[in-house]
């Protein structure tokens, strides 16, 4: 061994220079704290709906222990079919064309590691969900960060993409219901994307996890757009609209032959999704409509709450459209968002997350996760705004 290189030296560049997540390390600040009220953390404060826990029960007694074919259980395959055709308006051939997978993130992991040569550019926009740009790193992809902004809604247009496609660009990735904005598209905003699109013959990755969770109108997916089933990976699974976010459940909807290249990387790594998973995932998809509709209720309830809240504080901020996040404008008072969040951790024991997890234009934002209760919610705007008072008086 050349001792001249030390250990970190000798790991691979596209691991060695990516940080940790933001969110994962601010977390652990907050694990070692007490009576802290977390808006940091993106996982439904409900519990799994009781006749998905209570089917879980029964299957693993049941003994559904086993391996599952690589692909899922076909009898859940189907019913993903099914609920595909109807939530996102594209039918896929449960034998051939859905792969189930641990959580999406394994499945985002999938499409990228099975389309991206070294040097493909993937295009995407920020803020965003944290992994997206090293999951595009680890598959030797170049991710081109595309910039939203809070006076467009944090909504992604095709003039943005334009600015920012090049030769070398082979995916699209969206996300929309957006974490961390809470932004959504309009089918209209879709149709200008898709005919970029199809225009300079791109695929895409649309992460459709909180496509149930809207307030104000209907998602809609790109992948429902006049010929873009057949270029589009959907991913979409079950941590949040049903809560099951220790299931780690997802999966992916994608034509056969792009279907085939994910499960071959996922047969050789992950093998199967948890087959009690997949048992109550079959269980979560046989009423759907009153599980979802019921958690929807009360996020709007939060949602306006919130809303109001950070627009009584002077605290600019697109009102949510979707998911369960708030995205404030912090910048007025001079802090860099992760000075801001840390002392309004240590001063007022509220967690929220630094826009800049989120990519570098999240700098002057804070993310604040509303999937708490509402007693828990109103108790942290209560210190929110004696932490801002604070930092008027300080300005002053």
């Amino acid at each position: 061994m050349n001792a001249s290189l030390s250990l970190r030296d000798r790991l691979a560049r596209q691991v060695r220079d990516i940080p940790r997540s933001g969110i994962r390390d601010f977390f652990d600040i907050v694990s070692t704290m007490r009576d802290v009220i977390s808006l940091s953390i993106g996982e439904p404060d409900f519990d799994t709906p009781w006749h998905v826990r209570e089917y879980t029960v029964f299957a693993l007694e049941r003994g559904a222990t086993h391996y599952t074919s690589n692909l899922g259980y076909l009898e859940l395959r189907r019913a993903l079919s099914r609920y595909v055709a109807r939530q996102f308006g594209a039918e896929y051939n449960p034998e051939t064309e859905i792969l189930v997978t641990v959580g999406v993130s394994e499945a985002l992991d999938l499409a990228l590691r099975a389309l991206l040569n070294p040097g493909d550019e993937v295009l995407y926009h920020e803020p965003c969900y944290v992994s997206y740009r090293a999951l595009v790193l680890f598959a030797h992809g170049v991710p081109v960060a595309v910039e939203t902004r809070a006076e467009d809604g944090f909504r992604l247009t095709r003039a943005m993409l334009e600015a920012r496609v090049t030769p070398r660009t082979k995916v699209l990735l969206l996300n929309f219901p957006n974490n961390p904005t809470g932004a959504v598209m309009s089918r209209q905003d879709l149709e200008e994307i898709a005919a970029f699109v199809r225009e300079h013959d791109l695929l895409v990755i649309t992460d459709d996890i909180y496509a149930e969770l809207t307030y104000d109108q209907p998602h809609t997916s790109i992948v429902s757009l006049p010929g873009m089933r057949d270029r589009t990976i959907l991913l979409h699974g079950f941590s949040k609209a049903w809560a099951m976010t220790g299931f780690r459940l997802g999966y992916a909807c994608a034509p056969a032959e792009l279907t085939e290249a994910m499960m071959k990387i996922h047969q050789y790594t992950m093998l199967c999704a948890s087959s009690l998973s997949q048992k109550a995932a079959l269980e979560a998809l046989s009423r759907p409509e009153q599980d979802v509709a019921e958690m929807v209720e009360e996020y709007r309830r939060r949602r306006n709450f919130i809303a109001s809240a950070l627009a009584d504080l002077g605290l600019p901020c697109t009102r949510p459209l979707g998911a369960f996040y708030a995205f404030p404008n912090i910048s007025r008072f001079g802090l860099s968002s992760k000075d801001f969040a840390l002392r309004l951790l240590r001063e007022e024991k509220v967690a929220a997350v630094p826009g800049t997890a989120f990519g570098e234009c999240g700098e002057g934002f804070l993310r604040c996760a509303y999937a708490t209760s509402m007693d828990k919610l109103k108790e942290a705007m209560e210190r929110l705004a004696r932490f801002v008072q604070r930092l008027e008086r300080e300005r002053r």
